[in-house]
């Protein structure tokens, strides 16, 4: 399937340069999400998965559904204050402040092997702080799923060099 066609590019957005990569026209076709799905799971099929963690909030579409598919749990990983019980948070520069992360301290137990989801890896800045985040509380994160890879900034070489296995489905050159 060729997943680039079913993602909208979106120019001038959020700001004048940016090219946003739009994964809603993927998830509104019911073909290409299932095929979305089915090619995040395949690399982890008879490999021990204990909980699948999905980054607000495209993430949590596409990690719930690769959640279903493995029959693990699912660990929602928030913006700070959007959880209501106790938290182990993780910090992460953005090209103009800072950004929190968060997860439920009882959200994984020590030990469990986790992948990472979200719909794209441009810089990895939030990839890189869940996995920070994941293995502080203890879970082990043996692999991070995006649809999309922008490998002109980096993210995925990023997330490699932390020995990390990376999966994507589609690129797009610049940003």
């Amino acid at each position: 399937m060729d997943f680039a066609s079913t993602i909208r590019s979106i120019p001038d957005y959020p700001r004048p340069g940016i090219i946003f990569r739009d994964i809603t026209t993927l998830l509104g076709n019911p073909r290409a999400f299932r095929r979305a799905v089915d090619e995040l799971v395949q690399p982890y099929a008879g490999v021990r998965i204990d909980k699948v963690a999905g980054i607000e909030a495209r993430g949590f579409i596409l990690g719930g559904a690769v959640a279903h598919q493995l029959s693990t749990g699912f660990i929602p990983v928030r913006k700070k204050g959007k959880l209501p019980w106790k938290v182990l948070g993780e910090d992460y520069d953005l090209e103009y402040g800072t950004d929190r992360i968060e997860i439920h301290q009882d959200a994984l137990a020590r030990g469990e092997n986790v992948i990472i989801v979200d719909d794209l890896i441009a810089t990895g800045g939030t990839a890189f702080a869940a996995i920070k985040l994941l293995e502080r509380a203890g879970g082990k994160v043996v692999g991070c799923c995006f649809v999309i890879d922008l490998p002109d900034l980096g993210g995925a070489d990023r997330i490699r060099a932390l020995g990390k296995e990376v999966t994507t489905l589609v690129q797009f050159g610049g940003h």
